[in-house]
């Protein structure tokens, strides 16, 4: 999958110059970069998946997606400081959410795998992979009614586990407008998680 989409963002330079999108040398500076962005790649692409999973795109839809976000990194890798490409990628996630959630129509699948989480074990029981199954569509609903700004500093604290200190470096936002954000967020997520628990029980 990784090589695939390497093959198409080196190939989609020459593209960008043939569509007159960039000069030669700008093509050729983007070419400069694959190296660069092969590595990103390599250790971003699972963040980049969770990411666009939890800003509620549909597991079928998430793989273009995700390309679509490194081809984003691949056309703008002169512009991204060195260091700063997760930050770069989650902007793009953002962006191309919320993109898909306005073109795309709402097919819930009642049982989708997230890589995410802990692969279920063979041993586990039907009941148990089920119950696993609806604990996850569940918090994807949830989810989905938080505002997208609450969302992200949400996701990235929860469920990435990041710093709210690593949350503002990489959102280019105060530590204060964290920490607020992620109060509200917490607030908002328990309000909705008992509604939707009265709402399906």
């Amino acid at each position: 999958m990784r090589d695939r989409m390497m093959m198409k963002l080196e190939h989609g330079a020459g593209a960008l110059a043939a569509q007159g999108a960039t000069t030669a040398a700008a093509a050729t500076e983007v070419v400069d970069h694959g190296p660069r962005i092969r590595a990103v790649v390599d250790t971003e692409h699972a963040f980049v998946w969770r990411t666009l999973r939890r800003l509620g795109l549909r597991e079928a839809d998430i793989d273009d997606a995700v390309q679509e976000v490194f081809v984003a990194l691949f056309r703008h890798a002169a512009e991204v400081e060195p260091g700063k490409e997760r930050g770069f990628l989650f902007r793009a996630c953002e962006f191309t959410a919320l993109r898909a959630r306005r073109t795309l129509a709402r097919r819930r699948e009642t049982a989708e795998a997230d890589p995410a989480s802990v692969e279920t074990p063979a041993s586990d029981s039907p009941d148990h992979a089920l119950g696993r199954a609806q604990a996850l569509e569940r918090l994807d609903r949830v989810l989905d009614l938080l505002d997208d700004d609450l969302r992200s500093v949400f996701v990235l604290y929860e469920i990435e586990e990041m710093t709210m200190s690593e949350i503002a470096q990489l959102l280019e936002i105060p530590i204060g407008t964290v920490a607020s954000r992620l109060r509200r967020a917490r607030t908002s997520f328990m309000s909705h998680a008992r509604s939707d628990e009265e709402a399906n029980d």
